[in-house]
């Protein structure tokens, strides 16, 4: 199963770290967050990488290269300066990913889960690692019953930014840049979405201070 790394956001709680480095290559722990991604998936048995590049883009792709030291196949998929949001960069790199599902992780996340345990199909539509809410999202984004992810009742948690999605779940996507939570919601509604909790270490290293919080904890992490 393919994988794909989201990594063309701006970063602007980020800045002015991220004027003139984006995000996934800031380093945590003595490595870019998205070498982090890039080992895990191949210790994971994936082999083949799709990146979406826009801010800074060309630095990421000079620093990956073809993956081939990880040994992995990658390629990426240009967005431009402004970048598609989550869901139009999904939705733009569909012909790279192919016709079945793949798994899809968040840039400038880290997290300590195995993927190899997501490297199948999805029962629906989309499968989504969720983790308990963090301080800076107190009331989560979706409750999760059992293994459905459900709009409401259940544990409430959070989306980690990593899930396994089905390209049916972007059949009629409206084009150009938009957000992925609308089509997720919308299969939710319909029952068509899984989800697991992962309980282990997870990061949403969307500031300055929750980026250099990780590097410390990281120093020395092999």
């Amino acid at each position: 199963m393919p994988a794909m790394i989201l990594a063309a956001g701006r970063g602007e709680r980020m800045r002015p770290l991220t004027d003139h480095t984006p995000k996934p290559l800031l380093a945590a722990g003595g490595r870019p967050l998205i070498d982090w991604h890039l080992l895990r998936l191949a210790g994971a048995g994936c082999s083949r990488v799709v990146i979406n590049l826009a801010w800074l883009g060309e630095q990421i792709a000079e620093h990956v290269g073809d993956g081939s030291r990880w040994g992995l196949e990658v390629s990426y998929s240009r967005e431009g300066e402004r970048g598609l949001e989550t869901g139009g960069g999904i939705a733009r790199a569909l012909p790279l990913l192919g016709d079945g599902p793949f798994v899809v992780m968040n840039g400038d996340v880290w997290c300590n889960l195995d993927p190899a345990p997501l490297l199948r199909p999805p029962a629906g539509l989309a499968h989504l690692v969720l983790v308990p809410n963090p301080e800076h999202n107190r009331d989560g984004d979706f409750g999760l019953l059992g293994d459905a992810v459900v709009p409401e009742g259940g544990e409430p948690l959070t989306y980690s930014g990593i899930g396994v999605f089905h390209p049916d779940l972007f059949a009629g996507h409206p084009g150009g840049a938009f957000r992925l939570a609308p089509l997720l919601r919308r299969a939710i509604a319909a029952g068509q979405v899984t989800g697991e909790c992962h309980r282990g270490r997870w990061c949403d290293v969307g500031t300055p201070e929750r980026l250099q919080a990780l590097d410390v904890e990281l120093r020395g992490c092999p």
